[in-house]
């Protein structure tokens, strides 16, 4: 029988537009910027509800980055959005110097990230966002697994000092994370536990992740499974743990193994419990253009392609 309470299907970033409109009625100190990109980020839903809090910048992402700080030093709570490819790549050196040099408290909500993004290819599947705004010192870095948690994750976020990065990702998907679950930036959440291997995955990869861990049972593997909501700071002591119970560990991540999830556990076990790792993600390469199943599949990164490579670590006793 499933473990995995399936409650309905929404995409993150329709979740990130309604728990935007809800911080409005109750935060007067919110404010939104976008970079004409409303409809597709869904900040619109806040823009409509408060116009007069709502500013799009237009095609200018640097000058988005520029102006949020402003806000902020004003003591005003902004949270900016446009694609990660132009939010996190184009307008890189705005968001380390104007936003994380002084450590403002901005929230950076970008979408349409890694494979997931689907038809729109390779030139907008950013799949080393979470590199980038990882490697930016002070710099907080979060991945929701669904929509419930992406609500959990922007209250989190606004709430929290200094510069804070959601990844928000694009198409429907299943939500399946309990209302009541914890959220706390820098503790991973365990949703199965296990004594013989453990999955770490972050963002749509847990959905995978759980499933992987539902076909090992059945073959007598006992998967743990941690969602790693917060990428910076990682969950170190979640990390060394998982480590010493069950010795091997596979991260899985929509995003390159350079720089992401996979770098920063492998960063963990390096100075504190050293482990046999595999890491799962788009190895050194850039997307195509497919639906995001499709791509899921032929970069090897279901549920089927996690638990054959546990089957593999739990098989291997060197």
């Amino acid at each position: 029988m499933s473990i995995l309470n399936i409650r309905g299907t929404k995409a993150i970033r329709v979740a990130y537009g309604e728990a935007l409109a809800e911080l409005g009625a109750e935060r007067p100190d919110v404010v939104v910027l976008d970079a004409d990109l409303a409809h597709a980020t869904t900040t619109c839903v806040f823009g409509e509800k408060y116009p007069e809090r709502f500013f799009n910048l237009g095609i200018a992402e640097q000058n988005m980055m520029g102006v949020a700080a402003g806000l902020a030093i004003s003591g005003l709570t902004p949270v900016a959005s446009t694609f990660s490819i132009f939010g996190a790549g184009r307008a890189f050196e705005q968001v380390r110097n104007s936003i994380c040099y002084p450590h403002l408290n901005v929230t950076l909500a970008l979408s349409h990230n890694g494979l997931t993004v689907g038809e729109d290819g390779g030139s907008h599947q950013s799949i080393e966002d979470i590199s980038l705004m990882r490697s930016i010192p002070g710099m907080t870095v979060l991945v929701p697994c669904d929509a419930i948690e992406m609500r959990k994750a922007l209250r989190a976020a606004i709430d929290h000092p200094g510069p804070v990065y959601i990844r928000v990702t694009r198409p429907p998907a299943p939500y399946f994370t309990e209302d009541d679950a914890p959220f706390t930036i820098g503790k991973a959440n365990t949703l199965r536990p296990g004594a013989d291997i453990t999955i770490i995955a972050t963002g749509l990869m847990v959905y995978q992740a759980l499933l992987a861990a539902e076909q090992l049972v059945q073959e007598g593997i006992e998967a743990a499974v941690l969602n790693m909501h917060t990428i910076k700071p990682i969950d170190r002591d979640a990390i060394i743990e998982a480590a010493g119970k069950t010795g091997r560990l596979i991260t899985v991540e929509d995003h390159s193994v350079i720089g992401g999830l996979g770098s920063a556990v492998a960063e963990v076990l390096a100075e504190g419990s050293p482990a046999r790792l595999l890491r799962m993600g788009l190895q050194d390469c850039f997307g195509q253009s497919g639906t995001p199943d499709a791509l899921l599949e032929h970069y090897g990164l279901t549920a089927r392609h996690i638990a054959e490579n546990a089957r593999k670590l739990v098989g291997d006793k060197q």
